[in-house]
């Protein structure tokens, strides 16, 4: 999964990879050279999952939408 460009992962396999990239960076055992990598592939993991569950999101608001329920919040007044 590690030669997987990230574009193709599922959210799944991008939580999992980005995990592995956090737990390599924590130990602090790695090349700084290393260390770059890992981080510049954590961010693009990171974007990956949040535009993923951006997607999930929109998706969602549509098919509530299309049931006629309520889109979105709005925040009560005085909470």
């Amino acid at each position: 999964m590690a030669d997987k460009p990230v574009s193709e992962m599922t959210f799944e396999e991008a939580m999992q990879a980005l995990e592995s990239v956090v737990s390599q960076l924590e130990k602090g055992d790695v090349a700084l050279e290393q260390s770059i990598a890992l981080y510049e592939r954590g961010a693009a993991l990171k974007a990956h999952c949040a535009a993923k569950l951006q997607d999930a999101e929109e998706k969602v608001e549509l098919i509530r939408a299309a049931e006629g329920r309520a889109v979105g919040t709005t925040p009560v007044e005085g909470m």
